[in-house]
């Protein structure tokens, strides 16, 4: 079993950190230009991840549906929920694409953007959100083989459009053989394309390859199946609304640390690049208990989701403390490779220590959460993020850097606190055992429906 979630794990483990790596690169890269233009880049982080709220909805219930039925041998049925959520995703992203675009300007004013960041800043939101339906679509590919246990194929078109990411970001930031130097838009012209290039790839395994399962023919229906769609946010529903608390928490919580000012705004989007490092493990863990427990609860057999939600709870445990060692090690000369602003990065290293005491929790409620999912239990990560992010990240952080007038240090408690308050809600949850039996119960309250 530990081998099996390992096959699992570790392709969406190589994914998650390589995307990480490569934007923890994007983001030096932009540090070179000032710290103004990191600030300018990080303000737009935490809008443009409520605008993919939305999608998370049709994401984790195409998953949690699409390994139930492979789990049960209806192999059929998860390839008709896989064509639904990439129409469901195209026809969502234009829309969210164009609200993006409309209003960057407003959403940057409204994250507290200084006057040296408000143009890098709209540019920069303005060109991602017109990128995003690609971004969705191949969100949604991903969802679907994931959920048929297919972890290898979606890291190697996201690694690969992040590889390009990479090269595109350095002839377009810094103007390299003959193209422009655009500095913040270059960066994010570069991000667009690569996503589109992701979605491109991701098309063509699900309907030219024959490599995956979720294997589609060319020709069939696009129009929406509002039963199948109902099915499936039916379980997605309560993770899209534990996005939309967690990235609007996460968005109320940037405001706080903007009004420290610019150079400490960029400590803190320094630290949470690195701290990327530390939730890609955890999140690849995540994903190998709602495939692995989700085909468990498909097949009927509780005992065998159990034995593999326990081991995936342990390994996330224990690598999550060395990533936590490392950082108390090694945070300054992280931080360096940012800025060459010293202050900047004397302040990211003491806030990535502190983010090192985090470890354990954020592994708990990250990996457990993953878990609840492939059982369908998506209400708990929901209260969850809920308490902890609106409690702690919101509201205390407001009170230690505004009242307290702790800075930076504050606000960072404040994170630490909401890591753990969450990891207790999920665990918990996860020890009562009454997620094991959800799928059943909502398989009985589905024929009694059918019956009436």
């Amino acid at each position: 079993m530990r081998r099996e979630v390992m096959f699992l794990t570790w392709p969406a483990f190589i994914e998650l950190v390589m995307s990480t790596l490569f934007s923890m690169i994007d983001m030096i890269m932009v540090g070179r230009l000032s710290s103004a233009a990191i600030s300018a880049v990080g303000l737009t982080t935490q809008p443009f991840m409520v605008l993919l709220a939305v999608f998370s909805a049709v994401n984790v219930g195409t998953t949690t549906i699409v390994a139930w039925n492979i789990g049960a041998g209806n192999t059929e049925k998860a390839k008709t929920i896989a064509r639904q959520t990439i129409v469901l995703n195209f026809v969502m992203g234009i829309i969210v694409s164009v609200v993006g675009v409309a209003l960057a300007h407003k959403i940057v004013v409204f994250m507290g953007a200084e006057a040296d960041t408000i143009k890098d800043a709209t540019a920069y939101f303005q060109i991602v959100s017109a990128g995003l339906v690609f971004q969705a679509v191949s969100m949604g590919i991903t969802a679907a083989l994931r959920g048929a246990g297919e972890t290898t194929l979606p890291m190697m078109y996201n690694v690969g459009s992040n590889l390009f990411n990479v090269l595109g970001n350095y002839l377009l930031i810094f103007g390299k053989f003959g193209l422009p130097k655009l500095g913040v838009a270059g960066a994010a012209i570069s991000t667009s394309v690569s996503r589109f290039i992701a979605c491109v790839v991701g098309l063509y395994i699900v309907f030219f390859s024959k490599r995956s399962v979720i294997s589609l023919k060319v020709r069939g229906s696009y129009r929406i199946n509002f039963d199948i769609a109902g099915e499936v946010f039916s379980i997605g529903l309560p993770s899209a609304l534990e996005q939309f608390v967690i990235q609007g928490g996460l968005m109320m919580f940037a405001r706080t640390v903007s009004s420290l000012g610019t150079m400490t705004f960029a400590a803190h989007q320094i630290g949470l690049s690195i701290c990327g490092l530390t939730f890609s493990p955890s999140m690849a863990f995540g994903v190998a208990g709602t495939t692995l427990v989700g085909q468990s609860l498909g097949a009927n057999d509780e005992e065998r989701a159990q034995r593999y939600a326990d081991i995936i709870h342990h390994m996330a445990i224990a690598v999550a403390c060395f990533m936590g060692v490392m950082f108390i090690l090694f945070s300054y000369p992280l931080a360096c490779l940012y800025t060459e602003d010293l202050e900047v990065a004397a302040m990211a290293s003491v806030i990535l220590k502190i983010m090192a005491l985090a470890q354990p929790g954020q592994s708990t409620q990250l990996s457990l959460a993953g878990v609840l999912r492939g059982a369908g239990d998506t209400m708990f990560p929901l209260y969850s993020s809920a308490f902890g992010i609106w409690i702690f990240r919101v509201l205390v952080a407001y009170v230690f850097v505004n009242v307290f007038h702790w800075g930076l240090v504050g606000a960072w408690a404040a994170l630490v606190l909401d890591q753990y308050t969450r990891a207790a809600i999920v665990y918990f949850r996860f020890v009562s055992g009454k997620w094991k039996y959800i799928k059943a119960r909502n398989s009985e309250i589905a024929k009694m429906k059918a019956c009436s």
